[in-house]
């Protein structure tokens, strides 16, 4: 793991103005920058920076966080990669924590097998363009499928020589070790002598989702019984075929904005469909699709469309993973190519705009699709009919998450319909495949997490609160993050007595009165720094806290509250006669333009504003003490519609006289609350 002195070293230098303007155009406008947003088309800017809060926020998809959060949404990288990647860019050496041997031993393995393969990589790209070997076999076939130069470019492709031994050599120069050759599948090793397994073949490397090489697939030039059509790169420290889609690394922003994935079987067809402007695409391989590669799709998009070949085994391909795409909640389509083309060819005969209209023209439901040719194998045989009852019953049974309980209900209808049997029978069939499961989760689970998974189960039903229940609940909600958000902003302000904001609110405020978990999460990391005495700026602080949901959690109470109005810079220059020049200028830069008096006079105004801060912050405080009497209320109410006992009812009714009392000197306190 990363040192936090790293950590901390790598937030304090990375700047959110010089990473995100790296991916987006940013204009000054005001304190602020603004850009179109790259996480959604869009044509008016919406896209907000805050150099001096180091956040960003979009008003178009609402998506918000800090330089981490942002290069982590932008580039699908997780955490670790983040950091190191920042750490890169600024130059910065990382430490990190002391590893047991095994650990520091595969990640030396793995760091050398990303050595080892970005160096074959660059061996066979050469070999590919600078060789008379290389050109003439391996580039004319690349030309020969349609290839343009930037495409083999882009996508790193390269050329194995005939020679028996060519990379080895190469390799073993380098210093690479010959048992390190043999597990990254470079090399095989026959009657003793290191003998290169990809010779005679072009070469596609395989990237990970942050452009490292993780391995190859080499395929032959020549028709032959003897040889594999493929070649792949064997499972070891970095290359799991399970968990890679090919093209991942080149379609995850094109995916990310046309909230859609188009899934295809081989190379070419991701190749060929980048080279015609079609950028959201990747490759299964042919296989049939593992829950990783599905969870590595739903980090971009829910929105799965699968183009594969028309003919038999194409259609069994793209039905096969089915079930778990349906369990991962992904919307599943499919689209056949013509007969006799797949989506390389189909691309290349039509064009990429007519290509294009076939796709969305003649996506199916997968479901249904599946359906209809289960109907069509089965013809007239009501043994086969039955077969497909229960395996289109089984299907929709993986649709279970609770937000997609219409779609499931939406399945039963038309499936029904399509195969002449009553709703509610199938409906039965869809509810005994979901508790056959459950019952065998619950029988792989310990008893402890078997009552939890019940209870889980259980939360399907809504529960029901009267107005003023539900008005309190919500409105305490939108209070305590008020008080958050001002011990954020101004907790290490003086207060009284040489006490800060944070001492009187943690004074005020007793744990027991907030029920927002990231509040509470908040105001207990906050307190347990604030021992430590290690604030410099509480709001940076948690902004870049290396818990990413505290993190984002800071970032949205110190979101941009007051955006600038070019409305009203219109309206007003109108009706001053200012000249329009002044109101592009920055806050400093005009108050560079006003007389020593309006500039006194600016900044008494802006003095008597922030002077309402106090204000703000008792009141707030006082609100959630109010809160914790209106409870108590509450609950004494309760007791007093169930007690018998006149003597009990006595001290209650005294109780709710006293509490009322409380209730409405505090009342009196706080006055206007202002919740944003």
């Amino acid at each position: 793991m990363i040192t936090q002195a790293t950590i901390q070293q790598i937030m304090a230098r990375a700047d959110i103005t010089d990473v995100v303007g790296s991916f987006v155009k940013l204009k000054k406008r005001g304190t602020n920058l603004l850009g179109l947003c790259p996480f959604h088309n869009e044509k008016t800017p919406s896209f907000t920076v805050s150099p001096a809060k180091e956040i960003y926020k979009c008003f178009g998809c609402g998506k918000s966080g800090n330089v981490v959060s942002f290069v982590m949404e932008h580039e699908k990288y997780s955490y670790p990669e983040t950091l190191k990647w920042l750490a890169q860019r600024y130059q910065i050496e990382i430490e990190e924590t002391q590893l047991n041997d095994d650990q520091r031993q595969a990640l030396q393995v793995a760091d050398s097998l990303f050595a080892l393969n970005q160096f074959a990589q660059q061996f066979f790209t050469q070999q590919l363009t600078a060789t008379e070997e290389g050109k003439a076999i391996g580039l004319s076939y690349f030309e020969e499928r349609g290839f343009r130069n930037e495409s083999i470019q882009k996508f790193q492709l390269g050329y194995s020589p005939e020679q028996r031994d060519a990379f080895t050599q190469a390799a073993l120069q380098q210093q690479f070790n010959p048992e390190l050759l043999q597990k990254a599948g470079l090399c095989n090793n026959r009657y003793d002598q290191l003998q290169d397994n990809y010779r005679s073949r072009v070469i596609f490397p395989i990237h990970n989702h942050s452009g490292k090489v993780l391995g190859f697939g080499a395929r032959i030039l020549t028709s032959t019984d003897k040889a594999p059509k493929y070649i792949n790169t064997p499972e070891n420290e970095i290359y799991s075929k399970s968990k890679i889609l090919y093209g991942s690394y080149f379609a995850r922003q094109a995916i990310d904005k046309t909230n859609e994935c188009l899934l295809v079987e081989g190379y070419t067809d991701v190749i060929s469909l980048h080279q015609a402007g079609i950028e959201n695409v990747v490759a299964s391989g042919g296989t049939a699709l593992t829950i990783d590669q599905l969870r590595l799709i739903k980090k971009y998009t829910k929105n799965l469309t699968i183009v594969y070949d028309g003919d038999q085994a194409g259609i069994k391909a793209a039905l096969r993973g089915l079930d778990l795409a349906l369990e991962e909640g992904l919307e599943v389509k499919l689209v056949l190519i013509p007969d006799g083309d797949d989506p390389d060819s189909y691309v290349n005969k039509v064009g990429p705009a007519q290509f294009r209209t076939f796709v969305e023209s003649n996506k199916k439901d997968v479901i249904l699709f599946q359906l209809e040719v289960a109907l069509q194998e089965a013809g007239g045989d009501a043994g086969q009919k039955a077969k497909v009852v229960n395996r289109i019953a089984e299907s929709i049974s993986r649709i279970n998450k609770a937000e997609d309980f219409t779609k499931q209900q939406d399945y039963i209808k038309q499936c029904a319909a399509l195969l002449k049997i009553e709703e509610a029978g199938l409906h039965n069939l869809v509810n005994k495949y979901i508790k056959d499961r459950i019952s065998q989760q619950e029988r792989r689970l310990p008893a402890a997490e078997a009552k939890v998974f019940e209870e889980n189960a259980k939360q399907s039903q809504e529960n029901e609160f009267d107005e003023t229940t539900f008005t309190l609940l919500f409105k305490d909600e939108l209070q305590e993050k008020e008080v958050a958000r001002i011990l954020l902003e101004f907790g290490s302000r003086n207060w009284d007595n040489g006490s800060s904001v944070a001492d009187y609110i943690f004074d005020e405020i007793d744990e027991s009165l907030i029920e927002n978990e990231e509040v509470l999460r908040l105001f207990k990391v906050y307190q347990q720094e604030k021992k430590k005495g290690s604030f410099v700026n509480e709001s940076q602080y948690f902004v870049h806290h290396s818990d990413q949901k505290l993190s984002a959690f800071a970032v949205s109470l110190l979101q941009f509250p007051h955006e600038e109005s070019q409305r009203w810079k219109q309206e007003f220059n109108q009706a001053t006669g200012y000249q329009s020049a002044l109101f592009d200028k920055t806050y400093e830069e005009f108050i560079e333009t006003l007389t020593p008096e309006k500039k006194e006079a600016l900044l008494n105004y802006l003095q008597s504003e922030e002077d309402k801060t106090p204000e703000a912050i008792r009141s707030a405080v006082h609100y959630l003490k109010l809160k914790k009497i209106k409870r108590m209320l509450m609950d004494n109410q309760k007791d007093l519609e169930t007690e018998k006992d006149p003597q009990e009812i006595k001290i209650l009714l005294q109780t709710h006289e006293h509490l009322k009392k409380l209730e409405r000197a505090m009342a009196e306190s706080v006055g206007t609350v202002i919740i944003r």
